[in-house]
């Protein structure tokens, strides 16, 4: 297999690269890339470093199996509302657009749950308008995962801590055990399985653990 990954620099695109490059079935690992990625090296990886402002100048993707994509950014890294659109809705429907044209059957996007286009929040209507965008376009099998607040290896995000300690007493105490936080390599795991079944539709974070079991 061959498969287009968008978002490798990120903390699901990093546990998601390594985990295929465990899987020899899969050959060959197109990486579409903002900056250098450091720290992973193999001759499966093609790694295509791109301007997303200028896609006129981006070359034509490559044929492949399925595209994997978990670009995202936040608001405090993005500086505006508009630049972190940009970013997540902007780049990947840009990406889905020409995966789906150049005849990619399969696209696993990681969005996030409460994603919907008529969210009051920002970051939920964001997700929600990507995902109804890209279920337009002409995939023959669309994999949505929406994950609940993610556990980075090493995060030093004050706020993010705090939340998973609260989500944690919460699962302790069996209340929204479905949402407690889920660590990024799970996510991971969940999209790679994704990509070998014929799984097309939303995974709400109760159906992202027994995927990646």
């Amino acid at each position: 297999m061959k498969a287009i990954l968008l978002g490798a620099t990120g903390a699901v695109g990093r546990d998601l690269v390594r985990q295929l490059l465990q899987d020899d079935s899969f050959t060959e690992l197109y990486l579409l890339v903002r900056r250098p990625l450091e720290g992973l090296s193999s001759p499966r990886l093609r790694i295509e470093v791109l301007d997303f402002e200028q896609p006129d100048e981006w070359p034509e993707l490559p044929e492949a199996d399925v595209l994997f994509s978990s670009l995202g950014t936040t608001l405090r890294d993005a500086g505006s509302q508009a630049a972190q659109y940009r970013v997540d809705y902007g780049y990947q429907y840009e990406v889905a657009r020409r995966a789906a044209a150049r005849g990619v059957p399969h696209y696993v996007l990681v969005s996030s749950w409460g994603a919907k286009p008529s969210a009051r929040s920002f970051y939920s209507r964001m997700k929600g308008e990507l995902e109804e965008a890209v279920q337009a376009l002409p995939f023959h099998r669309i994999s949505i995962l929406r994950p609940p607040l993610l556990l980075r290896p090493g995060s030093t995000r004050g706020g993010e801590r705090l939340a998973a300690a609260v989500l944690r007493g919460l699962g302790a105490l069996g209340l929204l055990r479905a949402f407690r936080p889920m660590p990024t390599s799970v996510v991971a795991r969940c999209m790679h399985a994704l990509s070998t079944s014929q799984h097309s539709g939303i995974l709400e974070p109760r159906d992202i653990w027994p995927y990646a079991d």
